[in-house]
């Protein structure tokens, strides 16, 4: 192949390196009004009263919204296909305030300063009630986070609101008790998640203004532009053709930007003022009150045969979806869809738990999107399990994980199309020098170096539900247009797109210039999530791109007067295969398009979604250095071989896990989201917030074992979010492989795992 498996550079890379205005906020008008949010300084509280006299009558002041000057229609922010599956428990603003940082009043000025000048004259009266902040305690609380009457579902999620549940679930095959009588071997490990913060460079922002004909028109920093137009039409009782959404370049998103935190709040003041908005959050409001991940308790208990087949996987989980359930059911499901069939010799299996409201930030989308909290739980019983039988870990999981052409419990007889997951255990076992090092090494003085390992998998698309359409055309000097409606948040996606569609139309990249994620403009596409991009709008611009290079030999057979089975067409010239006659790509587009009498310009066209969704893997491996007196852990290596089908741009696919891979290193040793006893986040900065720099990270190894997955474009999967998922497990095995201190309560610091350390009976 030409293009597919090259390294090509990103399409974008230059202008981004270069400093070139491509951002939302670059592209903002320079006389639009400035928007701030007046937040609640309380965790739960009803608004008695709110006074803006004071604030409207300053000069420069354009408008101050409270919760009497919006529509009541309930909404979720969630990023999701319609009908989400996410609660409508939202308002624009409400009478009540549901987590420090909630939205009390929109202010528009005409500079920062002005709006900044406003808020502090609002007077608002609080009825303050008594917070739901610890999760574990949320259901049956005497505080009741939605009380109202209009919060709706359209599904059911078993939601119980009046206990705070925002929705339950349970998947169970086989008879779990019974199964785990006749298992040789029980283990049991309680595991816990916390919060966790994007931390992506360019915080939420987003600028409207009115068209020349009076449409609402919003830029934002958005993964899901088609979605985000949804959720204001019926937020704003504004038709959906009276919105356009377009998405410049993303300073990252993780999943973040699947929520629609900001668009509404400029969009409104538009619509009350005719004037431009612009609103920015500041690094402070990006912490505090947008979305996190999931905190999450899973309670995993493993059986065991006496050869070593796991025969029960039985996970029981509490997530804490916060103020709002954006993102909570299926989350949660996730946990389980992404676990559940990794371990098929199994006779029975079962997942099952509750997702309860809190007066915190809500939770939402988080590259992993559950399965970063399940692979954790899992692979830690699983570790702790090759204890108790005495074998070596890699062992049981390459005795026990699926392979090609297998089904599982709970996969409703579908078979695993694609995996090398086998083979990277055994290349990583090899690179991480697992067979000299394992389990533990003395390194001098006081400090002992651990290996441990997890494994992983994903999905690749949202299967039966992800549908993607991609649109191709000929322009009339020969070159091409690609239409798409996704999003590259800085991943490359639009460069691997490109690739797709030259490979198929023997062209290069240089001649396809690639629109995307224009509401107006572009296909419809769900947007970046769920690891969708290569594989389900991949698919369909492979298909798009079939679609015109067909209609091109059509087309230049016909001018020849040559049948179609006569005729070769190499990308530039299309040519009989006698050589007796030819015609050039750019007069076949010279006569579509610029000519008469009926000629009309080429375009491809395709809408692809999937009925399954492929699992991309990974094998993770990593070795620790600790040091005995004070608990200090050092990641000296990390090792991760990926299974991700065919690699479609390996440069930006190395680069992908590599980003990955460090944002599981933090979540494994750093991050820590902390709230005092109010409800207020105390981690709202990078002062206090810690995320892992260069100096933090060791050696990380990326390395791709291929494989032809049947269904996906040129045998790809996907790889933007399982590469998160194997640190955390796997630098806890190798902790406490160095110095016998398990911790299941994320992340491990140095002074739990001194402390764990100084327990009586502690000994390595």
């Amino acid at each position: 192949m030409n293009f597919v498996g090259k390294s090509i550079p990103k399409i974008d890379g230059m202008a981004i390196a270069t400093g070139k205005p491509v951002y939302t906020e670059d592209l903002a008008p320079a006389n639009a009004l400035v928007v701030k949010l007046l937040r609640s300084p309380h965790a739960f509280a009803r608004i008695r009263s709110i006074d803006v006299s004071k604030a409207s009558k300053l000069k420069g002041i354009a408008c101050v919204l409270t919760y009497k000057d919006v529509p009541r229609a309930r909404f979720t922010l969630a990023g999701q296909s319609y009908p989400e599956p996410s609660p409508y428990d939202r308002l624009i603003l409400d009478e009540i305030v549901r987590y420090v940082g909630d939205e009390v009043a929109i202010v528009a000025a005409a500079d920062e300063e002005t709006a900044e000048k406003a808020m502090k004259l609002i007077k608002v009266d609080y009825e303050v009630f008594e917070p739901v902040l610890d999760y574990e305690k949320a259901i049956d609380h005497r505080a009741v986070v939605h009380s109202e009457s209009d919060l709706h579902c359209n599904f059911d999620i078993g939601m119980q609101k009046d206990r705070n549940i925002a929705s339950s679930q349970k998947v169970e095959v086989g008879n779990v008790e019974e199964e785990l009588q006749k298992c040789a071997v029980v283990v049991e490990e309680t595991c816990y998640t916390k919060a966790q913060a994007h931390c992506m460079m360019e915080t939420y922002r987003a600028f409207s203004y009115l068209d020349h004909t009076g449409r609402l028109v919003v830029v934002s920093s958005t993964q899901i532009p088609f979605h985000v137009r949804r959720q204001l039409a019926r937020a704003l009782n504004t038709p959906a053709s009276r919105i356009r959404v377009i998405k410049p370049r993303i300073g990252g998103g993780f999943g973040g930007k699947q929520t629609g935190a900001v668009e509404m709040f400029a969009a409104i003041v538009t619509l009350r003022t005719g004037k431009p908005a612009k609103i920015i959050y500041d690094r402070k409001e990006t912490f505090t009150a947008t979305n996190s991940r999931h905190a999450m308790r899973l309670k995993v208990r493993l059986g065991a045969d006496s050869e070593g087949f796991i025969r029960v996987v039985d996970i029981e989980g509490l997530s804490d979806t916060g103020a709002y359930g954006e993102h909570a059911s299926t989350t949660f499901g996730v946990v389980g869809e992404k676990t559940l069939p990794l371990y098929n010799k199994t006779r029975a299996v079962r997942f099952m738990g509750n997702v309860v409201y809190t007066n915190k930030m809500p939770a939402g989308a988080f590259r992993g999107y559950g399965a970063t909290q399940g692979t954790f739980a899992l692979e830690t019983a699983v570790n702790k399990l090759a204890e108790e039988l005495n074998m070596d870990p890699a062992a049981l999981r390459l005795k026990n994980l699926i392979k090609v052409g297998e089904t599982t419990l709970v996969s409703e007889g579908k078979t695993l199309g694609s995996s090398t997951l086998h083979q990277c255990i055994e290349k990583g076992q090899a690179l991480i020098g697992w067979k000299e090092k394992y389990p533990r090494q003395a390194t001098g003085s006081s400090k002992v170096r651990g290996l441990g390992m997890a494994v992983t998998m994903q999905g690749s698309g949202i299967a039966n539900i992800d549908t993607a359409s991609a649109e191709i055309r000929l322009n009339d000097d020969g070159s091409y247009t690609l239409l798409i409606g996704s999003t590259d948040m800085g991943t490359g996606s639009d460069t691997i797109l490109n690739q797709m569609a030259a490979e198929v139309l023997d062209t290069s990249v240089d001649t396809i210039i690639v629109h995307a994620a224009d509401t107006d403009i572009s296909p419809y596409d769900p947007g970046s999530y769920a690891s969708s991009t290569t594989y389900v709008t991949g698919m369909a611009v492979v298909k798009a791109a079939e679609d015109l290079r067909r209609q091109i030999v059509e087309s230049g057979a016909r001018f020849m007067n040559a049948a179609l089975e006569e005729v070769d067409f190499d990308g530039q010239t299309l040519s009989t295969l006698d050589g007796e006659k030819s015609i050039s790509l750019q007069k076949i587009a010279e006569l579509q398009v610029l000519g008469f009498g009926g000629s009309r310009q080429l375009v491809g066209y395709a809408t692809h979604g999937s009925s399954v969704s492929p699992p991309p893997f990974i094998a993770g491996f990593a070795e620790v250095e600790v040091d005995q007196e004070t608990g200090k852990i050092e990641l000296v290596d990390y090792v991760a071989v990926i299974d991700c089908g065919t690699v479609i741009n390996p440069n930006l696919a190395a680069i992908q896990a590599e980003g990955g891979l460090v944002q599981g290193i933090g979540m494994a040793m750093y991050e820590d989201v902390r709230h005092d006893a109010w409800g207020r986040m105390m981690t709202d900065s990078f002062m206090e917030y810690k995320i892992p720099t260069r100096k933090d990270i060791g050696s990380i190894k990326v390395v791709f074992e291929e494989c032809f997955e049947p269904t996906g474009p040129f045998g790809a999967k996907s790889i933007g979010e399982v590469v998160i998922n194997t640190p955390p497990p796997a630098i806890a095995h190798a902790v406490y492989n160095a110095v016998g201190v398990r911790v299941t309560d994320l992340p491990i610091t140095p002074e739990k795992v001194f402390l764990k350390m100084q327990k009586p009976g502690h000994h390595r």
